[in-house]
């Protein structure tokens, strides 16, 4: 295992400075230079300085690093972690790279920049240095040839995408002479370190996921012009309806850029005199006169869309590609995407669509038709195998399911017969082929090598566990309609939840208990986890909807109660248990994670009690468990409860919401001893191996019954701000109320403070301001307005 603890990024652009600020996330000290300007701002004229100060040499290092700050989303996890940056410049700072063991370049796309640089740096690199490029497309081995053979063999294309920080994929590309040692050494701490999936790639002109993804897009304009439709229509078939990213084409191009898509299209041009559908990568006219009026998407305010102020509200148009104009949205529907909006199942949905008797679906068709065949015609020129292809657009460009698995879920024999019949050549080599995947009889998942004509194993990298493996390999134990428990081996149990968005139903709260007896009975401990979209957005609303419509409360209180007696068992297992949330992780979600022993979490994940939004409190055990942290933090620092009562009453008042793991710390919702994984793919793997360390001395936890309330005062105290808020018009009259009951409960009920209370007890409090709350009309209008636009009420 290679040992990587402090790198260097050449270049502070953007796409450099969000490099460091990632590395920065990962522990890494690092080290961030750029050019010495050539001439003085006008505020350093004013102070007096030359262009000898250093203040002025490192100025672009220091000002890239300051506004890592401002950027959003942003590049950092929290913001203190930009104090491991060290900024400088390329003139002054090249001696700095000898306490380097991984130097990246990230300046400008230019092979004459970028040797020119090589050379001058490769004097300062110490021994055994991994030197790396970010290209996106220029050839390694042109730019290896400037450097000497030492140092070759540690030498490759590490390419980002960006933001660096939210997108997985990682292109590695090695010249001819990098050491296969160096190769693995980097894949292995890039995927574990800083969590990216990785793809090997080949020295072609835009790797991988750009090569296809682009071509993609300018095929879906050509397909576009053919059929007639506006830009707004292709959006409306080609996101999620299609598998693929809710920005679909255009949004996603403005998102990039025009310019950033324009230049990789051409450069794919310039540089594959070869490829058959090299026609395809030539700028259309209408983005070529886009380009030329400063529609770059949304880093210029507009592109295929733009947003404008009327009357006061926001309006969204498109861009109209014959007129030049922009119109407003039309909000287009098809009754093939309407068909899949309550399917999860992406191969489903794309079966769905593609077979659909409307014009959407006749474009769904043609797109995923020439954006396979052309995939399968890479191979072996971009990759070696369909793994690598499939995977790089997944990460790259968030599709749910890659080229070649989109083939088995059309069916190759049925997308066969299609192209045919539409007098589209389909590679031999497609003909031959039942499925591009399959499992074998001892449930290992195979894929079908090109080269070799035959099945070969999907090889996983040491430290993972996959769900979908393990199931096909007969490990699921027990199992009901929206969960499951899989066996992990050595004694540890996975609870899976399966749901639509993983949304928690009572058979989920059932199988909790089930997983739980298992483990105490047969086992060492219990995982709760999945691989799904989202680890869960909460309690199923819809169900809740219904209840509250037909008056049915003794239900409500009924399925309540099983929540709560559900994250109480979590809490008072007899056998440790982790859970390993990631992504939305929402209301009932972090309630399940609360209870836990600890929590293995996936760096991206964005964890809150949200229940206010629908008018609602924590009711799974969640109010109750912030009110004991409180509690316990006090007790802990010998201090009085209110700052931290208040801190946790307005984290749920205000439905706040982590902006990823390493902000759970400081919410109080991850404690000491809970941990990070980088890497998504390792985060089933690591929570059962903490599962199995806190099993060796495992003891198993009482429920509280000597809890000094923090008691009315507090609560009053708390009321008194939210009157304060009313009357500023801050909140909402319901939102003062709202946040009253909550106060209530978090503080204990109307008690004197310190008066010894239990856990049960305020379980009970937590029930009964549930429910009082679920008779009011306005919590209703709430969830109403919640399950029709997705987004909250304020009312």
């Amino acid at each position: 295992m290679r040992q990587i603890n402090r790198a260097a990024v050449l270049g502070a652009g953007v796409m450099g400075a969000t490099i460091a600020a990632h590395l920065a996330n990962a522990g890494l000290e690092v080290l961030m230079l750029d050019i010495v300007p050539r001439d003085l701002s006008e505020q350093e004229k004013s102070r007096g300085l030359t262009l000898a100060d250093r203040r002025v040499r490192n100025r672009i290092a220091d000002d890239s690093l300051q506004g890592l700050a401002k950027m959003k989303p942003s590049p950092l996890h929290i913001t203190e972690y930009a104090r491991q940056i060290e900024t400088g410049n390329l003139e002054d700072d090249l001696d700095k790279l000898r306490g380097c063991d991984w130097v990246i370049e990230v300046v400008v796309e230019n092979m004459a920049i970028k040797r020119d640089l090589f050379k001058n740096i490769v004097p300062h690199l110490k021994p055994d240095a991994i030197l790396s490029t970010n290209t996106s497309g220029l050839s390694v081995n042109e730019m290896a040839e400037s450097l000497p053979p030492e140092v070759r063999k540690n030498f490759l294309v590490t390419h980002f995408f960006n933001p660096p920080r939210y997108m997985r994929l990682m292109e590695l590309v090695p010249c001819r002479e990098t050491a296969p040692e160096s190769l693995s050494a980097m894949a292995d701490f890039i995927s574990r370190r800083l969590g990216k999936g990785i793809v090997y790639a080949k020295d072609t002109a835009n790797f991988i996921a750009n090569r296809i993804g682009v071509y993609g897009i300018y095929k879906t304009i050509g397909h576009m012009r053919e059929m007639g439709m506006s830009v707004e229509e292709v959006d409306a078939v080609a996101g999620s309806a299609m598998a693929r990213p809710k920005s679909a084409v255009f949004r996603t191009a403005d998102l990039v850029g025009l310019d950033t898509l324009a230049h990789v299209g051409t450069n794919s041009y310039d540089s594959l005199p070869q490829d058959e559908q090299r026609d395809v990568f030539k700028l259309p006219d209408f983005i070529a006169e886009m380009l030329k009026r400063g529609l770059l998407g949304n880093k210029s305010g507009q592109g295929f869309y733009k947003k404008e102020m009327v009357d006061g509200k926001r309006r969204i148009l498109y861009y109209d590609y014959a007129s030049g104009e922009y119109k407003p949205l039309e909000k287009p529907k098809f009754a093939s995407v309407e068909m899949v909006r309550q399917i999860d199942d992406p191969a489903r949905k794309i079966r769905t669509v593609v077979n659909g008797a409307d014009k959407g679906a006749e474009f769904a068709w043609k797109s995923l038709r020439d954006t396979l065949i052309y995939a399968v015609n890479r191979i072996p020129e971009i990759a070696d195998d369909i793994v690598n292809i499939d995977n790089g657009m997944k990460w790259g460009f968030n599709w749910e399911i890659g080229p070649f698995e989109l083939f088995d879920a059309i069916g190759v024999k049925q997308f066969v017969k299609r192209a045919d019949a539409d007098g589209v050549a389909v590679p031999e080599i497609v003909r031959d082929v039942e499925s591009f995947y399959r499992f074998n009889d001892a449930g290992q998942k195979e894929y079908f090598d090109f080269h070799s004509k035959t099945y070969l194993p999907v090889l996983l990298p040491a430290g993972q566990l996959h769900l979908e493996i393990l199931k096909q390999g007969n490990k699921v134990v027990e199992k009901s309609a929206n969960s499951s428990l899989v066996d992990l081996g050595d004694g540890v149990y996975c609870l899976e939840f399966h749901s639509k968005m993983n949304a928690i139903s009572g058979d989920i709260l059932a199988m909790t208990h089930r997983a739980i007896g298992r483990a105490e009975r047969e086992g060492a401990g219990l995982v709760i986890g999945n691989n799904g979209a989202n680890f869960s957005v909460g309690a199923n609303l819809m169900l809740l909807a219904v209840a509250l419509a037909e008056g049915a409360w003794e239900d409500i209180d009924m399925v309540l109660r099983s929540f709560q007696k559900a994250t109480m068992a979590v809490k008072y297992a007899k056998v440790p248990v982790v859970a390993a949330p990631f992504n939305m992780t929402l209301g009932g979600g972090c309630e399940f994670c609360l209870h836990a022993d600890s929590i293995n979490a996936s760096a991206e994940t964005y964890m809150g009690l949200v229940e206010i939004g629908v008018g609602l409190l924590p009711g799974g055990g969640g109010t109750k468990e912030m009110c004991l942290r409180a509690v316990q933090t006090a007790r802990q620092y010998e201090t009085d409860v209110q700052p931290f009562i208040f801190k946790n009453f307005r984290q749920i008042a205000m439905a706040q919401v982590s902006t990823g793991a390493a902000e759970l710390f400081g919410m109080g919702y991850m404690r000491d001893g809970d941990t990070i994984s980088m890497d998504r793919d390792r985060l089933i793997a690591d929570a059962k191996q903490k599962v199995l360390a806190l099993a060796v001395n495992y003891r198993p936890k009482r429920p509280l019954v000597d809890i000094p309330a923090p008691g009315r005062s507090i609560s009053a105290s708390i009321k008194s701000q939210l009157w304060n808020m009313k009357m500023g018009d801050q909140i909402t009259e319901y939102e003062a109320e709202m946040g009253g009951v909550i106060a209530e409960v978090i503080c204990g009920g109307d008690v004197n403070p310190n008066t010894i209370i239990s856990e049960d007890y305020l379980l009970q409090l937590e029930r009964e301001n549930f429910l009082k709350l679920c008779g009011n009309r306005k919590t209703a209008e709430r969830i109403r307005h919640m399950l029709k636009t997705g987004k909250p009420l304020r009312n």
